[in-house]
């Protein structure tokens, strides 16, 4: 046994996952069906993943999101559909989508009305007929969408899900609250782009990942906003907010179109940070190459969200942040800038890659801050090496979270920890060609723990998994390269 990849706790929810989906893709007997290429069986009712082994489905792969939601005012129920475009990448006679709370009014599959049951946040599709492997398919699902409905994130941090502000909502999914939303492969692994179409009554905005296609005043008075996020979009990073706010529009390095949502009585307040977008772009595009969207914009929540988003093309910041000291302000915007690329662009594969995220996220945010009036980034890696056999022991090594409670100090500052000794180990110009190299070969793509490994040992021209291996999975933190004198403190049970 691999005792680094393989902790006991892992173990247990690896062969608990390999039940589940085992049972999801069996199914009954009495599920099979014929199509034209073979026997159909039920999808997977969740992908397996180490952390939420039930979030996502296995079956097919959406193509599209198209959400209609016809908002009323705040805490108030309003009538919504989504309908998904999919390919079967299996003969399927019933498949899941992951959908919580809500009333359900009705599901089609191909226009012809499919039998559904819920289960926990499962909703189980069984079609009017089979769907044969590799045909395309679209279902359309109508209910009451519940603007209330939140969750409370296990590690205490935030709460999740429809975030209310005073005169709408802001959306926080992380991590896997979209399914309260709308219905969705819910995976970090699985995008798909969305198109959004929210009607408000007159008076309010309604902003979405992407581009504005369409603003039509309808002949009731309401106005119907139709967005495109044009790239494919992880459930978790999507984002749609109502309100009154005021559209503030600029332009980044290159012709970039930069347009911030800001509610209008914190549009002067918030100015003095919100117009360093693009001298943020211009630094981080220096170290990781061009920035990997079409546009970009902040999304300023009117809400006393205590956390920072970085849901994609259209970053969301609690306005207290942005009301408060530069330091501060910057290595926020910096933090969630920086996911555009690492967490966004380039996406997880498993959510036990999330430091791959978080860690490059406040990697940037520090080294930004140092040189910018903030504290130095070596002293709070010493002060995170001092700590970080603690913060495996709690919360499990930077690439093998132990626990669902996934945002946590090793995360962050732990995970960053990581890429600050591949640093010191290859040196800073070696490391910076791996930066550029990682963000540019998985551009819009997916990639893992040891997709980066690999890629660092190629441009680094030797095998660093013995190096990385024992940072990322081990249950020891080792030795810092250059920091001799660098001492982890003894645990504490």
């Amino acid at each position: 046994m691999d005792t680094f990849r393989t902790p006991r706790r892992s173990a247990r929810l690896a062969l608990a996952t390999a039940i589940t989906v085992a049972a999801a893709l069996t199914g009954p007997v009495s599920q099979a069906a014929s199509t034209s290429s073979g026997a159909a069986s039920p999808g997977a009712a969740g992908l397996g993943d180490p952390i939420f082994p039930l979030d996502g489905n296995g079956g097919y792969e959406v193509s599209r999101y198209t959400l209609d939601f016809d908002w009323q005012a705040p805490k108030t129920p309003f009538e919504a559909s989504t309908t998904i475009k999919a390919t079967a990448t299996q003969a399927l006679s019933r498949f899941n989508l992951d959908f919580a709370g809500n009333t359900l009014h009705e599901v089609t599959v191909n226009g012809r009305p499919a039998a559904t049951v819920r289960d926990g946040d499962e909703l189980v599709i069984t079609p009017a007929s089979a769907l044969a492997r590799g045909k395309a398919f679209t279902v359309k699902v109508t209910y009451t969408a519940d603007p209330t409905q939140m969750r409370h994130r296990d590690d205490a941090i935030e709460d999740y899900g429809w975030i209310p502000t005073p005169d709408g909502t802001v959306l926080y999914p992380q991590p896997n609250g979209a399914k309260m939303i709308f219905p969705a492969n819910d995976h970090p692994s699985r995008r798909a782009p969305i198109t959004f179409r929210i009607t408000t009554p007159a008076g309010l905005s309604a902003v979405a990942n992407g581009r504005l296609t369409d603003r039509t005043e309808q002949a009731d008075g309401r106005v119907r906003w139709t967005y495109d996020s044009e790239q494919p979009v992880a459930a978790q990073l999507a984002q749609l907010a109502i309100g009154r706010f005021t559209f503030v529009d600029s332009t980044g390095p290159h012709g970039l179109p930069i347009r911030d949502a800001v509610p209008a009585d914190l549009v002067a307040p918030t100015e003095q940070y919100r117009k360093l977008t693009a001298d943020h772009i211009t630094w981080l595009e220096e170290r990781l190459g061009p920035y990997p969207f079409n546009r970009y914009g902040l999304l300023v929540g009117d809400t006393d969200l205590g956390v920072a988003l970085e849901t994609q093309t259209l970053s969301l910041i609690p306005k207290a942040d942005l009301l408060g000291d530069q330091v501060s302000a910057e290595r926020n915007l910096v933090h969630e800038l920086t996911h555009q690329w690492t967490g966004d662009s380039v996406g997880m594969k498993t959510w036990s890659d999330l430091w791959l995220s978080e860690g490059h996220a406040r990697f940037y945010e520090r080294l930004y801050s140092e040189a910018h009036g903030g504290v130095s980034f070596e002293e709070t890696m010493k002060t995170a090496y001092e700590n970080h056999d603690q913060w495996r022991h709690d919360y499990g090594a930077p690439a093998e979270p132990t626990e669902p409670n996934l945002f946590k100090r090793m995360r962050y500052d732990g995970s960053t920890l990581v890429l600050y000794a591949l640093r010191e180990q290859v040196g800073q110009e070696t490391f910076g060609k791996i930066e550029r190299a990682w963000v540019t070969k998985y551009r819009g793509k997916t990639a893992s723990t040891q997709d980066f490994v690999d890629l660092a040992s190629k441009v680094a021209g030797e095998d660093l998994d013995g190096f990385l291996h024992p940072w990322l999975y081990g249950a020891k933190t080792p030795p810092m390269p250059g920091h001799p004198d660098w001492v982890v403190n003894p645990v504490q049970s």
